[in-house]
């Protein structure tokens, strides 16, 4: 797209003059507080810089009293001053008119360019840049004056203070260098990454100036410009635009125009190398290229949209000699992607095969304990608390869900009391001894299953189970260490995403399947009764003297709380409730005699309750309630507050909802076993051997379900510091296979689900991240 009265500029001598190096650099408009990238604009396509905040101050009251204001800020997006509601707007994509961009460069065209300006302050600034305006000295006095008065701020409770006090206006200013200290607790500050630089940007409408003034300065290093910028950071550029009110100009306009272009990542990458006006205007050019005109009457210049999730690559917009560099660079040092997207496997050191028997867990135990202090010093992060509490109240319910589970379906060998043993016991061991402490341990659905066929096997064969079962443990932990010696870890590299991610969704299936199915069991446990439903039926029998059933029985008056005839003193006994019935020695007849109304619709009231206070809290992080630290600690703490909430609620009314039936004895499930199970009971010697076969698939069963779990936590885009340990949390999951077996406690092995929630809540994000862009996952703790 061409201007009228645009010479006919070579877009590539924007990029001219500029290094290889730099040219086969990282992308960047500012590096992240760990040094990775805050956007997708940082791809392939502009080199590294700093991250540049942009600022325009707007020069309002004319003829009366002259002063600055904010009106408007720029980081990746545009946030515009909401005067009468006193805060800024929701950041959003910048429009602009193409008239200003027109009326920009002509004034770009004719007024001051200075590049590389070595002015140390915004006296020295102000001064060098009216010395170089063709002003009269009454002029350049008024307007050093005015340039040096200090900006109104939304963060600032007062009114502004006028800084031309002072005939000599260094001596007016003379106080105003230092920031503010209400630009040093601006909380904007902690959105900004390290390193970051300010653009200020000044434009409006001034009387006395006959002609249009223009100016635009990149400061050869950048410097702290007082109480300019909201934000107390290095200034890099410097741009003025001024002029009298009757020339149809919208200098607001032109200001928000070069507060866009700067906010652009390719105009800023050019606009910082630029050498002369030549360059400049060819990066302007080099951005109208690309500018995308709406037609009139077809969009509402006020309406404003919303941040896209996910920013355009900025790889296409760049010259073609450029975009050959850039793209020979990634062929060499970018790992292939697949049609998806997703980097493939990387052989990391963890699956690298050493060729000797037990290599790869010496390399495992050896990595494990260079870390291993850290392990502790990390936990002591607020962060892990809540990870703690969530994680806890996780498992705990998984082994009560899987404890009930397990009693049904061997028929009380293993139960509650024995799931809550298990837990703790392989829980706490894996995590002290496994290569990666993150995975936890906990009964599957898998499992399950084989121990329910593996129970019916021994009753339908009329077998001992508990010593069959211990057997079989001591096989698999068998067969795991061969696994182990042989590095058979390696083989997951050959797991493919849709490997899984088809795994991952299973499991969950069968979470949100028994989640719901417990629900449902409610309903039957304790139907809905519904108006003249036939449950609502219960009736008192009362046997007489002669042993036949009776309706009436005779109370004393005093008995005021009975349902009484005063003339004959008798009660109906069928109308007695269950309790008073049974005290009376009658016996409750009915379907409604033991259901409890209300409980089905209640508790799913509460599981209802529970999950969307839940994920609510867990929303709250990207909100714009509350300050930012009560919103992550929030978020945080969703699960565990919602838990208390529902158990609030349910204790507050006091309904008789299904509770966890907790033993009141340290003993197991089974009466008549001990705690160690005799390695044959009744069974024969050759049972043993015969147990290596179902023990086989259980170990093809454990080595999957163990190593895929593994190789979903540690994919590279978690970004773990401290490594895999695939063949050390094998060992430890046949120990205590073999541990489990001994005991008779269920075998566990690592969840899917609570294992990526365990990761998901240690999860760091950037405190630094503009206005309007999502937080950049910075790896787990």
């Amino acid at each position: 797209m061409k201007l009228p009265g645009q010479e006919e500029f070579d877009v590539s001598s924007a990029y001219e003059n500029v290094p290889t190096g730099e040219l086969v650099s990282g992308p960047g408009s500012g590096p992240s507080s760990d040094g990775s990238s805050d956007t997708d604009s940082r791809e392939l396509g502009v080199p590294k810089d700093p991250l540049l905040f942009i600022q325009l101050n707007e020069l309002l009251g004319w003829p009366e009293a002259l002063k600055w204001r904010e009106t408007g800020r720029w980081v990746l997006f545009e946030e515009k001053l909401e005067v009468g509601a006193g805060r800024w707007s929701a950041p959003h994509v910048p429009t602009l008119a193409l008239p200003s961009l027109q009326q920009l460069r002509s004034l770009l065209a004719e007024g001051l360019v200075l590049l590389d300006c070595p002015a140390q302050s915004l006296l020295e600034l102000v001064e060098q840049v009216t010395r170089l305006e063709s002003l009269s000295l009454e002029l350049r006095g008024q307007l050093q004056s005015l340039l040096l008065q200090r900006p109104q701020h939304l963060i600032q409770t007062t009114s502004t203070r006028p800084c031309w006090r002072s005939a000599d206006p260094r001596q007016a200013f003379h106080d105003e260098e230092a920031p503010l200290k209400e630009q040093c607790q601006n909380p904007l500050r902690q959105k900004l990454p390290p390193g970051a630089e300010a653009g200020a940007v000044l434009a409006g409408e001034l009387g006395f100036l006959a002609q249009p003034l223009g100016a635009f300065v990149r400061l050869q290093d950048p410097v702290v410009l007082g109480s300019l910028i909201e934000v107390p950071l290095p200034s890099r550029f410097f741009c003025l635009f001024l002029g009298p009110p009757t020339l149809g100009r919208s200098y607001h306009e032109m200001g928000r125009a070069v507060a866009i272009l700067l906010s652009d990542p390719q105009f800023q990458w050019s606009a910082r190398r630029a050498s002369n006006l030549h360059d400049l205007l060819a990066a302007l050019d080099a951005f109208l290229e690309d500018v995308i005109v709406l037609p009139p009457h077809r969009w509402d210049p006020t309406a404003r949209m919303p941040p896209p999730k996910c920013l355009p690559s900025q790889h296409k917009r760049l010259p073609s000699q450029m975009r050959e560099v850039k793209d020979l660079s990634a062929r060499r040092g970018a790992p292939a992607e697949d049609k998806h997207g997703h980097p493939p496997h990387a052989p990391s050191p963890e699956l690298r095969r050493t060729g000797r028997l037990f290599g790869g867990l010496v390399q495992d135990v050896r990595r494990k304990a260079s870390w291993y202090p850290s392990d502790f010093l990390d936990a002591l992060h607020p962060q892990c608390f809540s990870a703690v509490l969530y994680i806890y109240l996780a498992t705990i319910t998984n082994a009560i869900t899987f404890g009930g589970l397990l009693g049904e379906a061997t028929d009380g060998a293993q139960g509650v009391l024995e799931s809550f043993l298990g837990t703790a016991v392989a829980g706490a061991a894996f995590c002290l001894m496994a290569g990666q402490p993150l995975t936890i341990l906990s009964s599957t659905g898998p499992v399950l299953v084989f121990e329910r066929l593996l129970f019916s096997f021994s009753r339908d064969y009329s077998l001992d189970y508990l010593p069959f079962r211990l057997w079989v443990g001591i096989w698999v932990a068998t067969f795991c260490l061969v696994l182990v010696a042989t590095e058979a870890s390696v083989l997951v590299r050959y797991f493919t995403r849709f490997t899984e991610e088809g795994f991952c969704a299973l499991i969950s299936l069968i979470f949100i399947y028994d989640a719901v199915s417990k629900m449902l069991s409610l309903t039957r446990a304790y139907p809905i009764q519904g108006p003249g439903s036939p449950a609502y039926g219960c009736f008192c029998q009362y046997p007489d003297s002669g042993g036949n059933e009776s309706q009436w029985i005779r109370t004393k008056p005093k008995d005021s709380d009975d349902i009484i005839s005063m003339d004959l003193g008798l009660v109906n006994a069928s109308l007695l409730p269950p309790p008073e019935c049974a005290r009376r020695g009658g016996r409750p007849r009915g379907p409604g005699c033991h259901t409890v109304p209300d409980i089905a619709l209640f508790s799913l009231l509460l599981f209802l309750t529970s999950f969307l206070f839940a994920m609510a809290l867990k929303h709250v992080k990207t909100s714009r309630f509350f300050p930012s630290m009560m919103r992550k600690v929030l978020s945080d703490f969703s699960s565990v507050l919602a838990i208390l909430l529902g158990c609030g609620l349910d204790a507050f009314l006091g309904l008789a909802t299904p509770k966890l039936m907790v033993p009141r004895e340290f003993k197991p499930t089974l009466p008549g076993r001990g705690w160690l199970v005799s390695p044959f009971g009744a069974n024969p010697w050759w049972l043993s051997v015969a147990a290596a076969l179902p023990a086989l698939l259980l170990s093809i069963l454990i080595f999957m379900d163990q190593q895929i779990t593994a190789v979903i936590l540690n994919r590279i885009e978690y970004r773990l510091r401290k490594g895999a340990g695939f063949h050390l949390d094998l060992f430890c999951v046949a120990m205590l296979m073999l541990l489990t077996s001994v005991l008779g406690l269920p075998w566990y092995v690592s969840t899917t689900v609570i294992s990526l929630a365990h990761m998901d809540s240690l999860r760091r994000e950037s405190r630094a991240c503009a206005p309007g862009e999502a937080p950049s996952f910075l790896g787990i703790r």
